[in-house]
């Protein structure tokens, strides 16, 4: 009666694709993340100091009451990089979740280029956003085709994880 041989209910199969497709925007999610922190390492040791862009950005944001010092981002700090990039994960995870759901659940037919597009208009306006309202510097100091082409890779990698994940 409870042997193996059973199938799962329809409740348990609805249950258990739902978890994959949150377990699959999780780690496209994490991708994205990893892609972008990569990037503004890549570009922030060739450019100016490593760790520069989470460092501006942590500063902003953990110690906004504080305001930004005239000196941010001249020395990195491992610490506040960690602190931001784990806001910085979580934020691209829920994207992630939010993406594989419009992506993989069964009777959604949404083309892959759409979803792109919209995840890449979204890192674009957070990023732009978030910046605004935590560390203007970092507006004033990074290169536009950096940011653009950084959130760029990211929902391009984040479109095709979840493009192998369904099959197409």
């Amino acid at each position: 009666m409870f042997g193996s041989a059973h199938a799962l209910s329809p409740e348990s199969r609805s249950m258990s694709e739902r978890a994959m497709i949150c377990l699959d925007g999780v780690i496209a999610g994490l991708i994205g993340a990893a892609i972008v922190a990569i990037w503004f390492l890549f570009m922030d040791a060739v450019t100016r100091l490593p760790l520069y862009t989470p460092t501006v950005l942590g500063e902003g944001l953990l110690l906004r009451e504080q305001g930004l010092a005239s000196n941010v981002g001249e020395q990195a700090s491992f610490k506040l990089t960690l602190i931001y990039s784990g806001i910085h994960g979580l934020v691209f995870v829920v994207l992630g979740v939010i993406a594989a759901y419009l992506l993989l659940l069964p009777k959604r037919k949404l083309h892959l280029g759409i979803v792109l597009i919209a995840l890449f208009a979204v890192l674009e306006v957070g990023f732009v956003g978030s910046a605004f309202v935590v560390a203007k510097p970092v507006l004033d100091e990074l290169a536009w085709p950096i940011v653009l082409t950084g959130n760029f890779l990211a929902a391009a990698g984040m479109a095709c994880y979840l493009s192998l994940r369904r099959g197409n």
